[in-house]
């Protein structure tokens, strides 16, 4: 894989984009920017105050800037799809809803502990976070959802690679590799 590659790995919450961006950041030698990173206002308790969607693509675009090469992982439909004009391969990761459910759970508790527990000053968030990320294969649900990312891939004119993300990380960055050289061939 080139050093030069960009790449933009997006899917559900807790379906693995984020570890297999760090992988394949790793991997290429290459910045990962993690949308969230750019989406929430730094705050405590975390995830509680967003950005304006033009500063986040701001900020996100001066990134990209610095390097020929970058991984572009996270969702912004609706607000960023310019971040991704220049691609060269989109990445949609899907993981069953019990998997991503069990994924979230431990994630957020490594994180934020006995904060998302009854009684602590993050529970009703974390409540809702884990509604809000378990609607995602509803088409109906109004939030981020499987139905809004699809449509949005059939739109696309770069490939786009379907990955699964209850493979192991070797699987994927294998697959990864496999198809960016295809693209590039």
């Amino acid at each position: 894989m080139a050093q030069s590659s960009r790449l933009y790995i997006l899917g559900a919450s807790c379906s693995g984009v984020s570890t297999l961006g760090q992988s394949l950041s790793a991997h290429l030698g290459v910045p990962q920017l993690d949308v969230d990173s750019f989406y929430w206002l730094p705050t405590d308790p975390p995830y509680t105050t967003k950005r304006a969607p033009e500063d986040r693509v701001q900020m996100i675009r001066a990134e990209q800037a610095r390097t020929q090469g970058w991984i572009l992982s996270g969702s912004f439909i609706g607000w960023g799809e310019t971040l991704v004009e220049d691609v060269d391969m989109i990445i949609y990761v899907h993981t069953p809803t019990q998997v991503r459910m069990q994924r979230l759970d431990a994630r957020e508790a490594q994180r934020h502990g006995a904060r998302i527990l009854p009684g602590g000053d993050m529970h009703l968030a974390h409540l809702a976070f884990r509604k809000w990320a378990s609607q995602y294969d509803d088409p109906a649900f109004s939030g981020r959802n499987r139905a809004q990312h699809e449509r949005w891939l059939d739109t696309q004119i770069v490939p786009v690679l379907r990955l699964d993300g209850t493979q192991d990380k070797a699987a994927l960055l294998d697959a990864v590799a496999r198809e960016l050289s295809s693209v590039r061939a």
